[in-house]
């Protein structure tokens, strides 16, 4: 490919509206091109990266034992009936009616269709285990896209789906599975990718896991004990608080705490410990409008995921009525008449003596003690997990948060689907019964997007080999001067000759121009031939990471960079792990 032919323009500035360097580099090194909220064309240098990436998630697939098929992008709305999910999935879901007036949904995941595609063929034990896996074209209506590629409503993704007749089964071949995932984040060139314990969310199933890449921009929380290699998706970590030392119990007594609503607020107004407090925060329920008070310890906030999970219904901020009784800002356990769920969170087990709110404005009650004054509760977990938390796996007192980018996800989903949909096989002894299902999924898009989060410096992307746009960028620095022309045209035809990929730039613009272009395309090695080393029979090979940079003679030339290319995917290799 010539430079002076590849379709997209390179530009100087970082777009305003660009606010993590991946999104600022794919616009500004000619990656992709805006269409609408969250839709995006791809130019031929992110087209490339991507295709490297779903040639690497084929292999994997196909070593993994899944068979590649294809579904459609548009369903019929009463395939998601049959599962349940048609109504229950929210706006993300696009719904709309054909000609003949019949429901359709644009796939935003594929696991009805795979039911669908298997479920006659699949009636007998004889058929099971298999697996079977798609790379396709997805719609999800994302209420806030970001970030360019990272988070889109229009994406490719690879999902696999597979089928068992016992859990045990399933079990051994996620093990297989996610063997394949680290195989796949590796070979593309980001081996410090960490499986995490998710919330299966919409998906569903009863165990699920996250690969997130560990990044500054990344919009997930990752929670980690380094004491004993725990690791979960906040969302899904488990929340352990020591209440042990607190004051001992005391007499409940009502108080005025004029003008004090935040529990901050009263806790300083009454000289007392957050840590000791009593907080109210208050929601209603999406499908219903049923009002939710979850009381936690002052310090902590409300996990709404977890919330979600327990509730079986979405959640918002609750709208305060006279009619509803609850007192914002006041509100408190004891005499607590309104009609509303009461949810108490793990964080106040433990408690004798604690300040809330009395229901009434300004007022507050100091020396609550929920055993005694309100008696037996259920306390459930619902918290948010905090730096310095207790590891609920080890005891120690040795969480931290990173943040991270999701770039894969796998789920047991046990029978949610096949069940629903009617799905089953005669066994062995003749019993009829529904298969187990496994899926796993990987954003094409995004994993490219998240490879260039991870790996850039200032001026643009440090491609991996494995997965760069092309091999070489070989830069001729005057085309117009014959000797430098003649030596870059023989290099590069004889590079195309040895099967390396090569972009080569052959217009005549300024050499600040040059290299700037060559480091917004990343291509991690690249070929400088100039006037001055041409004229002692030499180029310059460097790389893109600027580890490497050296004179070579120009009869070297092709051995020199085929050598640089092979220790560099060498590089790669040495890094990825053997199959199971």
């Amino acid at each position: 490919m010539k430079l002076s032919n590849m379709v997209g323009d390179r530009f100087k500035e970082r777009p305003s509206d660009c606010v993590i360097d991946s999104h600022a580099f794919s616009v500004r090194g000619g990656y992709i091109k805006y269409v609408s909220n969250g839709i995006y064309s791809l130019y031929p240098p992110m087209k490339r990266v991507t295709a490297k990436i779903e040639n690497i998630i084929r292999e994997e697939m196909d070593a993994a034992g899944s068979q590649e098929v294809l579904f459609p992008v548009v369903l019929p709305g009463s395939l998601w009936e049959e599962s349940g999910r048609f109504e229950s999935v929210g706006e993300e879901l696009l719904r709309f009616k054909d000609r003949n007036n019949s429901s359709m949904v644009l796939g935003m995941t594929h696991e009805e269709a795979a039911v669908h595609m298997v479920r006659e063929w699949g009636n007998t034990y004889a058929k099971y285990p298999f697996s079977i896996y798609q790379i396709q074209t997805k719609f999800r209506d994302e209420a806030r896209p970001r970030a360019g590629l990272i988070r889109v409503r229009e994406f490719t993704m690879k999902d696999a789906y597979s089928f068992h007749t016992s859990q045990e089964d399933l079990e051994k071949y996620y093990a297989v599975m996610a063997n394949s995932y680290f195989r796949i984040f590796e070979r593309a060139g980001i081996p410090e990718v960490v499986s995490v314990k998710s919330d299966s969310g919409m998906i569903g199933g009863s165990v699920s896991h996250e690969y997130m890449l560990l990044v500054d921009a990344g919009e997930d929380s990752i929670v980690f004990c380094d004491e004993c290699g725990y690791s979960a998706n906040m969302e899904a970590a488990d929340t352990t608080v020591d209440n042990s030392g607190c004051t001992p119990i005391g007499e409940l007594t009502k108080v005025n705490t004029p003008d004090c609503k935040t529990i901050e607020e009263v806790c300083n107004f009454l000289h007392s410990k957050v840590e000791e407090s009593c907080k109210a925060v208050i929601y209603q329920t999406n499908q219903t409008d049923e009002y939710i008070v979850v009381f936690l310890r002052g310090d902590y906030e409300v996990n709404e995921t977890k919330l979600t999970n327990l509730l079986g219904d979405k959640v918002h901020a609750a709208t305060i009525t006279e009619e509803c009784g609850l007192c914002a800002g006041f509100c408190g356990p004891y005499k607590q008449e309104a009609k509303c769920r009461i949810i108490y969170d793990k964080s106040l087990e433990g408690l004798e003596n604690m300040v809330c709110g009395a229901n009434e404005v300004d007022y507050h009650y100091t020396g609550l003690n929920i055993k005694r004054d309100i008696g037996d509760v259920e306390y459930v977990d619902v918290a948010k997990i905090r730096t310095g938390d207790i590891c609920p796996v080890c005891g120690k007192k040795s969480i931290r948060i990173s943040r991270g980018i999701e770039v894969g996800n796998i789920f047991q989903l046990g029978t949610k689907y096949t069940k629903s949909m009617g799905m089953t096989y005669t066994d062995v002894d003749g019993s009829v019964k529904t298969p187990i299902m496994g899926c796993y999924g990987i954003g094409v898009g995004r994993l490219a997007a998240s490879v260039m989060e991870a790996k850039h410096d200032d001026y643009g992307p440090i491609w991996p080999i494995s997965i760069a746009p092309w091999q070489v960028h070989l830069c001729c620095m005057r085309s117009d001067k014959a000797e430098c022309k003649e030596a870059a045209d023989k290099i590069y035809n004889d590079l195309l000759k040895a099967g390396v990929e090569v972009i080569y730039d052959d217009r005549n613009v300024q050499a600040g121009v040059m290299f700037a272009d060559a480091d917004l395309l990343g291509v991690p090695v690249r070929v400088t031939i100039g006037p001055k080393n041409i004229a002692n029979g030499q180029i310059e090979i460097s790389t893109r990471d600027k580890s490497v940079k050296e004179l070579v003679n120009v009869d070297d030339a092709n051995a020199e960079i085929k050598k640089l290319i092979d220790k560099l995917f060498d590089e790669i290799n040495s890094k990825v792990r053997d199959r199971i």
